[in-house]
């Protein structure tokens, strides 16, 4: 009998994100999240937790309501408060505002999480301005 070892999960799901090459001109997108759900408690820390040290700390989040299930006002990531504020869902951008005082605002497409993998890295590299081979 032969048995076959699998290789260990990671104890941190991996961050699915590609943001936007830095420039000097502004952009309507900074890039794009593909969360695995719509739980913003399970799933915000771990964008945080990935984003770059030059963005500083994020002290506020903006998502659409109507998306995202409900949650607190506020919640704890990675040693600091950070403010979660819903817009309305008639009126909110499907993108994800992340807001650092003192550093910027960066806004992520959202790819939904049961988008299939090509779909979604498709998606992701058009919102980041790239395509899949890294060219712009």
């Amino acid at each position: 009998m032969t048995t076959a070892l699998q290789p260990p999960l990671p104890s941190h799901p991996v961050l699915r994100l590609r943001l936007a090459p830095r420039a000097g001109l502004p952009r309507p997108i900074d890039g794009a999240w593909w969360p695995r759900s719509y739980d913003l408690l399970a799933e915000l820390p771990i964008l945080l937790a990935g984003l770059p040290r030059e963005w500083g700390d994020v002290a506020g989040v903006t998502v659409n309501g109507a998306t995202w299930s409900a949650g607190p006002g506020r919640m704890f990531v990675a040693g600091q408060v950070v403010r979660l504020r819903r817009n309305p869902a008639g009126s909110a951008p499907p993108p994800v505002v992340l807001l650092a005082p003192g550093q910027g605002r960066w806004d992520l497409l959202v790819v939904p999480p049961d988008t299939a993998e090509q779909a979604a890295r498709a998606l992701m590299a058009t919102a980041a301005g790239t395509l899949e081979g890294g060219r712009p």
